[in-house]
């Protein structure tokens, strides 16, 4: 019988997908990540299951849409403890658990019993993890780094030789000096990430545990700059995931499927011969990669609740969900009403600091004279929103009053309602306790 896999998870925490290497970045000098990517796969279409790093990481951990994880749906919140969470089914399997870093959070997860983070005990390092785990048996590792979440050390990526001619600025941010130099220093994060990487894998090799460990890179959500970061857009929701394991994954594969990170729990448990729960939402990622199966999806679904505590008055969160082909994306803002990105004037949705020197680039929308910037970034939104995806790749022209996108319109609309029926979403049924749960931060606990 062929020995169970050891599973090394690597994420990092804000990261689009754009802005690597391997996806044909003019910036960005992340070798590692390009290395998994050559020597396994790399999906183009990845998306997270929330914009937000507690929720994103609970879906990761429990293979669920975020609307199935009760209070774990908000940031900083307390870990719900009533879903099977992967970790703990490959302890139970006699695999070593750990993880060092950012696991799930920021939140509490011992409010409901649970002794250790999700994500598995905590170590100083993956050294010093391997040393707990028996010889030739399984790991588990989830290796969660602080790349590329601000706060930056202003100016590095100038320090560190990088030229602003060389970003590439989305057109949904003002082209400034200031906007650069802020990619720059965020660029410098995703290269410090990915250097942390390195030596993951180096370990890996040194040990002799490369030829038999699935490493599985990606970040938990967009970039933290307007637009992106609790943003359903694309620049908040999609992806770098890359994923190898010797023999197993055909290297080279640039997959184009549309996949969720609910798939990593399944694909996780798939690889170690574990039963996939039922209640599991996401798919295996497995028989794409190596039986060269046909996937059977159309579609992923995510969607955001409560981000920063004190953005909007009374705490409210902005509900949302979303439905993503490859050729649409279509939101639903569940409270139009509120402000998306944080009541004005701080929208300190946008980051926790609360101001505009939270961040150069948010400063940069707001203080524009072009009044679009601040319009797609903080202004509110309309309940539904349309986007054609070949057309409009960074989300900026709302198509959902267009007569001629009127059926395109009505069918994801319907394809989206279906879907949260199905997977049981409490908005669905007009039930709003995302707003009622109370937030660890407010309770004065921050770590």
């Amino acid at each position: 019988m062929e020995a169970r896999p050891s599973i090394l998870f690597v994420i990092a925490d804000d990261a689009s997908w754009s802005h690597f290497g391997a996806y044909g970045d003019p910036v960005a000098q992340t070798p590692n990540f390009d290395r998994v990517a050559k020597e396994g796969a790399l999906f183009t279409h990845a998306f997270c299951a929330s914009p937000s790093c507690t929720p994103s990481r609970g879906g990761i951990l429990t293979g669920q849409h975020i609307w199935r994880l009760g209070e774990g749906a908000n940031l900083w919140s307390f870990w719900p403890n009533t879903a099977p969470v992967y970790t703990d089914l490959l302890g139970e399997a006699g695999y070593t658990v750990g993880h060092t870093g950012k696991g799930w959070g920021p939140g509490d997860f011992t409010k409901h019993g649970r002794k250790n983070n999700p994500a598995g005990p905590q170590f100083a390092s993956f050294d010093a993890f391997l040393k707990t785990v028996p010889d030739s048996a399984p790991f588990c590792f989830w290796f969660g780094s602080f790349n590329p979440h601000r706060t930056y050390e202003a100016g590095i990526g100038r320090k560190r030789g990088k030229k602003l001619e060389s970003v590439v600025v989305p057109p949904y941010l003002p082209d400034t000096p200031e906007v650069r130099s802020d990619m720059l220093d965020y660029y410098s994060e995703i290269e410090d990430f990915d250097s942390e990487l390195g030596r993951l894998l180096a370990t890996l090799e040194r040990t002799g545990r490369a030829q038999n460990t699935l490493v599985v890179v990606t970040s938990d959500n967009g970039f933290p700059f307007p637009h992106g970061k609790t943003n359903l857009y694309d620049a908040g929701t999609r992806m770098p995931l890359a994923l190898r394991w010797p023999g197993r994954i055909k290297p080279g594969q640039k997959r184009l499927e549309l996949v969720s990170h609910t798939d990593l729990a399944p694909t996780f448990l798939e690889a170690a011969g574990i039963k996939v729960p039922d209640s599991i939402t996401g798919q295996s990622l497995l028989p794409l990669l190596t039986a060269g199966k046909k996937q059977k999806r159309d579609a992923v679904y995510f969607g955001r609740e409560r981000h920063f505590v004190k953005a909007r008055t009374g705490n409210l969160g902005y509900p949302a969900r979303a439905v993503r082909t490859q050729d649409f994306l279509y939101i639903r803002n569940l409270a139009p009403e509120r402000w998306p990105a944080g009541e004005p004037p701080l929208y300190s949705d946008i980051d926790q600091a609360g101001s505009l020197k939270g961040s150069p680039s948010k400063q940069a929308v707001v203080e524009s004279t072009d009044p679009r910037f601040a319009a797609w970034a903080t202004g509110k939104r309309p309940a539904d929103e349309l986007y054609d995806l070949k057309a409009d790749p960074h989300q900026l022209t709302n198509l959902a009053a267009s007569p001629k996108h009127a059926a395109t319109l009505a069918r994801l609309r319907a394809q989206l309602d279906e879907t949260l029926q199905k997977t049981g979403d409490p908005r669905a049924a007009g039930n709003d306790d995302f707003d009622r749960y109370p937030s660890f931060s407010n309770a004065g606990k921050q770590p």
